[in-house]
């Protein structure tokens, strides 16, 4: 099996435009989980290292880094998998193992971390994600995807679904009805309105537009919804949220957004906006509120989601689509023109 050849499709310059590419996979060691790749979801960040928007691109450059595969080979030293099990991997295929963060349970926050593509490899090679036929990864960053969850259902939970259950898992299990906001309605904030849900919040979604008002309403079933930029909503909403989630991947002004904050709110983001962003900090001071940060979510959070999404019986909205649609899809995801998610149907595909 001298240097597995697969294609996938990658971005060639910071045009981003996705083409089919041959490239071969890393020999598999011990430790490491072969797989056919059967689905992948497309995300934000995808576009944005396509173009070089965010971290120094290496091309060619194969994206994806919600992938959902079946097992077809498997390390001599890897025994919590089985051939034909299904598989997913998210952001990460590797970390130092070493340092607090991976001690910890939390190897995304490893200074050594590998990112699923666009990162170096242990053996130098620069990684390449789920835009492709197979891939290779180290058994600690392969999860499993639960019997009862379709494949293509599960793609978008790796990524999108850890991102905001991560920082909402610290408000599981409380025992009043807490007021959750939701800023953003696109990938990662639609399946943040089904995470607070199936934990009993109260969610407003908070959007630019009234756009998705019924969807938010009526397919997710969010119970209040909120127009940022109706000055007398705004006001009226004013100290009524526990907690805000904050999805929003552009630059946006938090001065709208703090003031909605009850007392020791706190205000999480997670959607990376290329610009600094700005806020006033008396709102902080006045009402003892946070402002903080997550990252994705180890592991043991994305095998936690996708446990937590069986159970509770959700279902993520996607459109399943073909790799030749991809460079469209992108298109379509800049136009916010989504519901919610677009998942690709790589085993489905014609490659070549």
């Amino acid at each position: 099996m001298e240097g597995r050849r697969v294609i996938g499709w990658a971005a060639r310059d910071s045009s981003g435009h996705l083409s089919p590419y041959s490239f071969t996979l890393r020999e598999p060691g011990p430790e490491d989980v072969v797989f056919k790749v059967l689905y992948c979801g497309m995300d934000h960040t995808d576009l944005h290292q396509m173009r070089n928007e965010i971290h120094s691109t290496n091309y060619p450059l194969v994206p994806g880094h919600e992938v959902v595969g079946q097992v077809v080979e498997l390390g001599s030293d890897v025994k919590k998998f089985r051939v034909k099990d299904i598989v997913g991997v998210g952001c990460i295929v590797g970390s130092c193992g070493e340092c607090l963060s991976c001690k910890s349970n939390e190897e995304q926050y490893c200074n050594n971390r590998i990112l699923t593509y666009n990162g170096t490899d242990k053996d130098g090679r620069p990684t390449q994600g789920g835009f492709s036929s197979a891939m290779v990864v180290h058994h600690k960053f392969v999860v499993r995807i639960p019997e009862k969850l379709a494949p293509e259902q599960a793609a978008p939970l790796l990524c999108a679904g850890v991102t905001a259950y991560s920082p909402l898992k610290q408000f599981k299990g409380f025992n009043k009805a807490l007021k959750a906001g939701i800023l953003g309605l696109g990938g990662v904030g639609h399946l943040g309105v089904l995470i607070a849900k199936a934990m009993g919040h109260h969610v407003t979604v908070i959007s630019s537009s009234d756009k998705k008002r019924v969807e938010a309403l009526e397919q997710l079933g969010a119970d209040a919804f909120l127009i940022s930029s109706n000055t007398a909503e705004m006001e009226q909403a004013a100290s009524s949220l526990d907690y805000i989630l904050d999805t929003v991947p552009a630059v946006h002004p938090l001065q709208s957004y703090l003031p909605l904050l009850k007392v020791d709110g706190k205000l999480m983001l997670v959607g990376v906006a290329p610009k600094p962003l700005q806020f006033d900090s008396v709102d902080l001071i006045l009402g003892k509120k946070t402002i903080s940060g997550s990252l994705i979510g180890s592991m043991e959070e994305t095998q936690e989601i996708l446990e937590f999404w069986a159970l509770k019986g959700l279902t993520s909205m996607v459109e399943v689509v073909k790799m030749d649609y991809s460079n469209q899809a992108f298109e379509r995801m800049e136009r916010n023109d989504v519901r919610y998610r677009f998942v690709l149907d790589v085993a489905g595909s014609n490659l070549e």
